[in-house]
């Protein structure tokens, strides 16, 4: 039933249901996938104001990624070929749901917004991802990959820079990244191929542009 009634849309109704779908998100989920609040019993750490705003723009920058994130999965599952692939990519946007609302709820704790330039993130992830899928679906299941594999790096790299007490944002970092592993090697496991170098290059500078701004604006 899935696939029969994705098959009808028209490329006008994926941009509406794209639209919609960003507007939700941008706003905020409405709901989770129903997983347990990483920091729930996490003790709040005593932060000084530079440690605290530190936390809030790497936050921040989490909640930017998942906005993005929730354009690509979308976008992907809209125009993936294969019927089950529109699952995978579905189930994984609402994992990635749960993060959206972690990231937001500890940047609220911490006294601190989500990125003002949410809705361009989401705009220009759906544009990506539409790209993408329409090369096919080996090319689409190659930029899940590339992209978990980074964002993965990226996480990693919070960790090492997040003050050591701020175990609150701790926890959900590491519950994100074992996520974000997952799809990764689910991706790899039904045949992702391995994007061109110059193109994984390129994703990386597009991230590192994504993080400056995330973190200042």
């Amino acid at each position: 039933m899935e696939s029969s009634s994705r098959a009808i849309l028209s490329l006008l109704d994926r941009v509406i249901l794209g639209i919609d779908h960003g507007l939700r998100v941008v706003a905020g989920p409405e709901k989770t996938a129903g997983r347990v609040y990483p920091a729930e019993g996490v003790s709040e750490a005593t932060l000084t104001k530079a440690e605290k705003a530190h936390s809030v723009g790497l936050m921040r920058v989490n909640h930017a990624g998942e906005v993005s994130a929730q354009a690509l999965y979308l976008s992907q599952a809209m125009f993936s070929k294969k019927p089950e692939l529109y699952k995978v990519f579905m189930d994984a946007a609402s994992e990635e749901k749960d993060h959206l609302w972690w990231c937001k709820k500890r940047i609220t704790e911490l006294g601190g917004r989500t990125s003002l330039l949410d809705g361009f993130w989401f705009a220009g992830a759906f544009v990506i991802g539409t790209g993408v899928a329409r090369r096919g679906d080996d090319v689409s299941l190659g930029f899940v990959e590339e992209t978990e594999a980074q964002v993965v790096a990226h996480l990693d790299s919070h960790l090492e820079k997040m003050a050591p007490n701020d175990t609150r944002s701790r926890s959900i970092i590491e519950e994100m990244r074992r996520d974000e592993a997952k799809h990764g090697e689910h991706a790899s496991e039904l045949g992702a191929q391995r994007l061109p170098k110059f193109f994984r290059l390129l994703m990386k500078l597009q991230s590192r542009c994504m993080t400056f701004l995330a973190y200042k604006v």
